[in-house]
């Protein structure tokens, strides 16, 4: 325990058993339900999270079931989520979980074995459902741990890394685990926020070192990451003759990978004519397109973690109509990015009131 604080983790589990937000993966040791949640709450609020963990525990309600489904079937479910690297890294771990008789790994050291689980969520897993001693450290334990001990150490550095990971073991409850790291992560996520914490009814107050030198928008301390790439994209709604829209399948290691989209052509900058551009030119040849026009250019920047999508759509007819060409109604069951989904949706409903 830490010298300086030996309450610290006692004063954050009675305020977290006052204090905690009805979840509903919470009160249980469910191995399956604990990690689908961390899994879903990685680079996820958990007000945008919760609609899919219930989607996910109705159609998938064991792990088992969950490693008998088809890929393109968890990537809808996880459509708007982003990060789609977690759902393939889920199907994947369920797979290697039904190989073991479909019983968890049950040791943080187990569980990092998993594809797609890493320090915090092997952590969160082993703490809540086997009380194993093992601290999480996520974005609101570096915030709480920073303010309340005055740690300026960029928390996106090994050094700092290591520093915050060492002090979060030292302080965590021996008997209660999953209890103190539950209770750390909530205090953070609703309490200790970033804006506006509600520092003036902290039980930690008189303890904090942020509250005491007026430092709580100073930390924690992150050193700047690189600025965004900006990439171009230029869409084509191709309409075949019997009415069906062309889709095709990202491969790849880029983002979105194994998801449908609308033909693409990038570009290193906006494109205004499309003849002075050849990769136009040969999807026009290659597709027989014929009235290709500008119908959007998207003025709000679909902004991803270190990439800004900025978005044209073209539409275009063909003669040319191949098995990558979907009807309508089979265009709601192919898992897509959420700016393709959000375009088709407005286009053919506009469409539809027309007519």
């Amino acid at each position: 325990m830490n010298p300086h604080f030996p309450e610290f983790s006692s004063k954050l589990i009675t305020w977290y058993l006052e204090n905690k937000r009805e979840l509903p993966w919470r009160n249980q040791r469910n191995p399956y339900f604990i990690w689908l949640s961390e899994i879903i709450l990685q680079q996820t609020r958990v007000s945008q999270g919760i609609p899919y963990y219930l989607r996910f525990v109705q159609h998938f309600p064991s792990v088992l079931q969950l490693a008998e489904a088809q890929e393109q079937e968890v990537l809808k479910l996880w459509q708007g989520l982003g990060y789609y690297s977690r759902a393939r890294n889920l199907l994947s771990s369920a797979k290697m979980i039904a190989d073991m008789n479909g019983v968890f790994p049950q040791t943080y050291e187990g569980l990092l074995k998993l594809k797609g689980v890493g320090d915090y969520t092997a952590a969160a897993i082993a703490s809540i459902c086997y009380n194993e001693k093992v601290a999480v450290v996520d974005g609101n334990v570096y915030r709480v741990l920073s303010r309340v001990f005055g740690i300026d150490t960029p928390i996106n550095t090994g050094k700092g890394k290591k520093e915050f990971k060492q002090l979060a073991a030292l302080l965590i409850d021996p008997g209660q685990p999953g209890i103190y790291n539950q209770a750390i992560m909530e205090f953070g996520a609703t309490h200790c926020t970033p804006k506006l914490p509600n520092c003036e009814s902290c039980m930690l107050q008189t303890k904090c070192h942020a509250f005491a030198k007026n430092q709580i928008n100073d930390l924690p301390v992150k050193l700047k990451s690189k600025p965004a790439k900006n990439r171009y994209f230029n869409y084509f709604l191709i309409e075949g003759p019997s009415g069906k829209i062309a889709m095709e399948k990202r491969n790849g290691k880029d983002i979105w990978k194994n998801l449908f989209q609308l033909p693409l052509v990038e570009t290193p900058e906006v494109i205004t004519e499309t003849a002075s551009n050849d990769k136009f030119e040969a999807l026009k040849d290659k597709l027989q397109l014929q009235e290709l026009t500008l119908v959007a250019r998207e003025k709000k920047v679909h902004k991803l973690s270190h990439q800004h999508i900025h978005t044209s759509w073209w539409r275009a007819t063909t003669i040319h109509e191949t098995s990558n060409f979907f009807g309508k109604e089979d265009l709601l069951t192919l898992p897509v990015p959420i700016l393709i989904a959000r375009f088709l949706q407005s286009l053919f409903y506009q469409d539809q009131e027309k007519n």
